[in-house]
């Protein structure tokens, strides 16, 4: 890749740049300076834009490159994200009273103490409003008056 702080090409290393070019040896024409081209009155015009559009050509492989190593760094962490939350998770579900499931504990009315977990097979009773909802929910389902 260019330095910004190299030379830009004179006119005799853009005309060699060309001929590098033209023999098809773009890894010489790029050590040889052609990402820092800029046009040259010492050129007649096809040369000039010759070697403008090989260097946009450049620039533009090299551009799309980077973003595809950024993507591909992106993915990489996502991923790892996701495996991390994914063990973390399996972490949790394993442990058997595990401080990720107490969390959302309901209190028991009569005591004021956290109520009994329920066991394999049982379910947890809805709210009123919630049971009242989906009540009328499965009804207008089944084609039944609300």
């Amino acid at each position: 890749m260019a330095n910004p702080g190299d030379p830009v090409p004179g006119a005799a290393q853009a005309r060699r740049i060309l001929g590098l070019l033209e023999g098809d040896d773009v890894d010489a024409a790029i050590q040889a300076g052609l990402a820092r081209f800029v046009p040259l009155p010492e050129l007649d015009g096809a040369a000039n834009a010759r070697l403008a559009a090989a260097r946009d050509r450049l620039l533009a492989a090299w551009a799309a490159r980077e973003r595809h190593r950024a993507r591909a760094r992106r993915l990489e962490r996502i991923g790892e994200e996701r495996r991390r939350a994914r063990s973390a998770r399996q972490a949790t579900a394993a442990a058997p009273g595990a401080a990720g499931s107490q969390m959302h504990q309901a209190l028991d009315p009569a005591n004021g103490h956290p109520a009994a977990s329920p066991g394999a097979g049982e379910r947890l009773a809805l709210p009123a409003a919630a049971a009242a909802a989906l009540a009328r929910a499965r009804a207008r389902a089944s084609g039944g008056r609300p």
